[in-house]
């Protein structure tokens, strides 16, 4: 008569063949395994090899180039004196080779905004990464509660079946005795075999709910494991903490950093106004040479430097139109952050809430799955004492499966509130 002390988060008889799978392997594995991660930290990889001075132009430009040019010519000459040349096959050499330099002295620092920008964009792809991660987390911790969630349903259904064959056994005994009819015998049996059906009914729920759980780890779906775990939820949660620590959400964050990345970009556009400063240095090499005509050899070489300026006068406006468009980018930015904030402030709220109110129900139904347990208990023993009706006992079975249910339901919402509230404070961890 042990079944009616019911431990409804226990995992029941487990394959001994099967695979142990913990929440924190489960969690390693996913995060290990996750393709969104992958792609995150692939666009982290990105932005770090962008975020250099070369990408914002505040390097020197060095090239050089080299042509050597050979023709061959006929040459058909007349003088004004009256003189006549007349020389076929003439060959004929053209070098010219140089090297140069370049160097940015001002333009209204826009190397300095673009720098700074690509630094703001690989510190939101690390913000991503951290979001990614948070969402992983949770979303393996709230698979990985639910597959505890359904076996604990199996094992209160095979409880139930329990006590649906010991009243069966009940009535069997009688019917050998002639104190009971076969209605009694044929009803136990519907009851039993209805039972059974939801038992395999609730296992497929199960196998589908671990099938969820694989794909969110990017193993395969059918891979063999069982959880030995119970749902204990975190009551120790303060709503002021999490609330405070909302400014620390990656999200909020990466919403931050793309309200400076504009105020950048209006800088970058802005600096297009200002004059353009470099200067020019290299050293030409240049070499003609042919077999007839009046130059038979030019050749010139050395150095230079020069001092270039570029100052925008007149382009239609379209660098003021520009930098106000930008402007109009940042602010859109400034609003959507609060868009953002505003939101997760109310999911705060409402996950708060639910996890209170789930946390005082939790207390009462647990008490009312105990005396649902002792109730059933004594049910049956009054029936085995022909005190009870089989009404009356299955009455009991279901007040103690529903209870069973109602008190498995609690967990678990309570456990979905925790998680979402640990996750918008970002304290979501191995």
């Amino acid at each position: 008569m042990r079944f009616f002390l019911v431990a409804l988060l226990f995992l029941g008889v487990v394959d001994v063949e099967a695979q142990v799978l913990t929440l924190e392997d489960a969690i390693k594995i996913a995060l290990k395994n996750s393709l969104d991660i992958e792609i995150a930290r692939n666009n982290v990889t990105a932005n770090e090899i962008n975020n250099h001075i070369s990408v914002a132009g505040g390097l020197p430009l060095f090239d050089a180039s080299f042509a050597n040019t050979q023709s061959l010519t006929n040459l058909n000459q007349k003088l004004s004196n009256g003189t006549t040349t007349l020389r076929p096959g003439n060959l004929n050499n053209q070098l010219n080779s140089s090297i140069g330099a370049s160097f940015l002295v001002y333009n209204g620092f826009r190397v300095h905004a673009t720098k700074k920008r690509l630094e703001a964009l690989q510190q939101q792809s690390e913000q991503v990464v951290n979001m990614q991660i948070q969402n992983i987390i949770a979303n393996v911790m709230l698979r990985y509660y639910d597959v505890v969630r359904q076996h604990s349903y199996i094992e209160t259904i095979r409880q139930s079946i329990e006590a649906t064959l010991q009243r069966k056994r009940i009535v069997d005994v009688r019917q050998s005795v002639g104190l009971a009819n076969n209605a009694d015998t044929y009803q136990a049996q519907l009851d039993l075999t209805a039972s059974e059906q939801e038992l395999q009914n609730q296992e497929l729920i199960l196998m589908q709910s671990k099938a969820d759980l694989m794909n969110l780890m990017t193993q395969s779906p059918d891979s063999a494991f069982v959880i030995r775990d119970t749902i204990i939820v975190d009551s120790s949660i303060n709503y002021n903490a999490v609330r405070e620590n909302i400014k620390n959400n990656p999200e909020v964050l990466s919403a931050e950093q793309q309200i400076l990345i504009n105020e950048l970009i209006v800088r970058e556009v802005g600096a297009q106004r200002y004059p353009a400063i470099s200067v020019n240095t290299g050293f030409n090499y240049n070499r003609s040479q042919s077999s007839a005509g009046f130059t038979l050899l030019n050749q010139n070489y050395g150095p230079y430097i020069g001092l270039t300026v570029g100052v925008p006068i007149f382009n239609g406006g379209l660098f003021k139109r520009q930098q106000r468009v930008a402007d109009i980018s940042t602010k859109n930015a400034a609003v959507t952050r609060e868009i953002l904030i505003n939101n997760l402030e109310t999911s705060a709220v409402k996950s708060w809430q639910a996890y209170q109110n789930t946390l005082q129900r939790l207390q009462v139904e647990k008490e009312n799955n105990r005396i649902a347990a002792a109730l059933l208990q004594l049910t049956l023993q009054r029936f085995e004492l022909s005190a009870a009706t089989i009404v009356e006992v299955r009455e009991a079975q279901r007040s103690f499966v529903e209870a069973g249910y109602r008190l498995v339901n609690l967990s678990y919402s309570a456990k979905l509130a925790e998680i979402e509230l640990k996750r918008l404070a970002s304290q979501l961890g191995i």
